[in-house]
Order: C-alpha cells, then sequence, then structure tokens
C-alpha cells in the first residue's frame, strides 16, 4: 500500500509542469551572463532604446507599449526565436519594474526554467559607467510604436 502511493505521488510530480523562479540579478551577475552568451531581452519601447543606448547585444523586444499595454502571446513568440524554454535569457528594462512582469510571464506561462532579472534595470547599469551601444540604425529610425 504505502508502494502503490509513492508510486502514485512520483506520476503526479512529474506530470507537473516545470517551473523555475525568477532569479533577480544585479549588474555584476548580469555583465557575467551576458559575457558567458546568455541573451539579453531588452524589453524597453523605442524611444528608450534612443535615449540611453542599449547593452550590446541585446535583443530589443518591447512587452509594453507607450500606453502600458502588453500582448503576452505575440511577445512569446519573439522571445522564443531568440530563445527556447530550457535556454537561459535576461530581461532588463529601465528600472526593473516591468521586467518583473515579463519575467513572471516567462516562467509561470511560457514555461521558461531559468530567467533572470536585472532588478535595477538599465538606469543601474548607467549608474556605474557600464559599457552600452547606439541603437542599431533602422531601429533608430522606426516610427513610434512601429515594430521594426
Amino acid at each position: 500500500m504505502v508502494q502503490r502511493l509513492f508510486f502514485w505521488l512520483l506520476s503526479l510530480l512529474l506530470a507537473l509542469p516545470v517551473r523555475a523562479e525568477v532569479v533577480d540579478i544585479d549588474n555584476a551577475e548580469l555583465a557575467r551572463l551576458a559575457g558567458a552568451g546568455v541573451p539579453v531581452i531588452d524589453i524597453r519601447t523605442a524611444g528608450e532604446w534612443k535615449q540611453t543606448g542599449i547593452l550590446p547585444g541585446s535583443r530589443l523586444l518591447t512587452f509594453f507599449d507607450e500606453h502600458g499595454r502588453a500582448d503576452p502571446p505575440a511577445w512569446l513568440q519573439q522571445v522564443q526565436a531568440v530563445a527556447g524554454p530550457d535556454q537561459p535569457v535576461i530581461v532588463i528594462c529601465r528600472s526593473g519594474n516591468r521586467t518583473r512582469a515579463a519575467s513572471q510571464f516567462l516562467s509561470q506561462q511560457a514555461g521558461y526554467r531559468k530567467v533572470y532579472n536585472a532588478r535595477e534595470g538599465i538606469r543601474s547599469w548607467i549608474g556605474e559607467g557600464r559599457m552600452l551601444t547606439p541603437v542599431p540604425g533602422a531601429l533608430a529610425t522606426c516610427p513610434s510604436g512601429a515594430r521594426c
């Protein structure tokens, strides 16, 4: 009887979807992970990218538009072109507030196992004098709200 109960509980646990906790990281860890090849997804708007620049090599995938609206399924399709659920990703925004929602979505809804949240955002990165790069030319000329 105990053995049957054990195997029943084990099969129940194995059937549950695997979800990861979002891992908050600081700038040093962000630099280390990005340097190791973990993709950085910058969820800010095009205007924000142009204003500050971006982390070198980051993927520019706006999560919330200028009006605070989001389309998580469409955004997820873009993320999946960068990394699948079994691959780690780093998510960054201006201050770390928007990335919390995007990171939770990836972890809890989309099944991503390793999601790193740049907890203090690009403002902190800039405040530490870390390297940024200008937005690629095609994106710098996109009309407001357009996805190029």
